[in-house]
């Protein structure tokens, strides 16, 4: 059985790596470059993620070179986790698949982009003309651009997080407020309307433009929008329970 065949097999017993970016492509009197970058918690999952470059995406028309780097935190040896910091260490790599000195490119963008848990893949394609050092501005343009989107993508996954708390907080105190209303409110007086408008706030938000879009400071400005009207209606709730007390 080839190499490529024992990893397409060993393949389908697993989902595949999941492309978090691709760059722009740099062209270059004939030459082509485009980096990749997938989330890779471990040295198995770097080296997976490149073998997934090289023996799937470009299987139908392969790069001349296929240059990586890694940097995973893992834990040490006997440790859990549970101790701290200290119970992990930094492993880092990379190759140069025939491009001397280019893996190293890649993990110095890598490093200086704050980059962990990934491995990145610049692929090239030769196109006949030799570049001299041309070439590693390019593996590091591209480099960079996907450990950028990299971090974006990061960082908007986690304000997408803090607003769904947000959300179901809200909605909590809505309902709460909503109840304490409906309960000192005489029945002929109730607006019928009040369940369903609170059956509505419950209605989980959709995101995934704000996921596309990568807009952080719209993103951060639906977090302050959101703290401020929990506040209004924790003060409100508090005004109605001293009411009823």
């Amino acid at each position: 059985m080839s190499t490529l065949d024992s990893f397409i097999s060993s393949s389908t017993s697993r989902p595949p790596p999941e492309c978090i970016a691709t760059s722009q492509e740099i062209r270059d009197r004939g030459s082509t470059f485009v980096a990749t970058i997938y989330p890779a918690a471990s040295l198995k999952e770097a080296r997976a993620a490149v073998a997934h470059v090289k023996n799937i995406v470009h299987r139908a028309k392969p790069a001349s070179h296929e240059v990586a780097a890694w940097r995973c935190m893992v834990l040490r040896p006997g440790k859990t986790g549970l101790e701290g910091p200290d119970d992990f260490e930094l492993q880092t790599g990379c190759q140069d698949d025939g491009e001397q000195h280019g893996g190293g490119k890649v993990l110095r963008a890598m490093q200086d982009e704050g980059i962990l848990d990934a491995a990145v893949v610049v692929s090239r394609w030769y196109g006949g003309i030799m570049l001299g050092p041309d070439r590693f501005a390019h593996f590091e343009t591209c480099a960079r651009e996907v450990c950028r989107k990299f971090r974006l993508k990061d960082e908007i996954a986690g304000l997408i997080a803090t607003l769904s708390t947000l959300d179901a907080t809200l909605d909590t105190l809505r309902s709460q407020l909503a109840q304490l209303t409906a309960e000192s409110t005489p029945l002929e007086s109730r607006m019928p309307t009040e369940t369903k408008a609170s059956s509505s706030q419950k209605k989980k938000r959709d995101y995934s433009e704000l996921q596309e879009s990568l807009d952080i400071s719209k993103a951060k400005r639906l977090v302050t929008a959101r703290e401020n009207e929990s506040k209004v209606v924790r003060n409100a709730l508090q005004k109605k329970r001293g009411q009823a007390a």
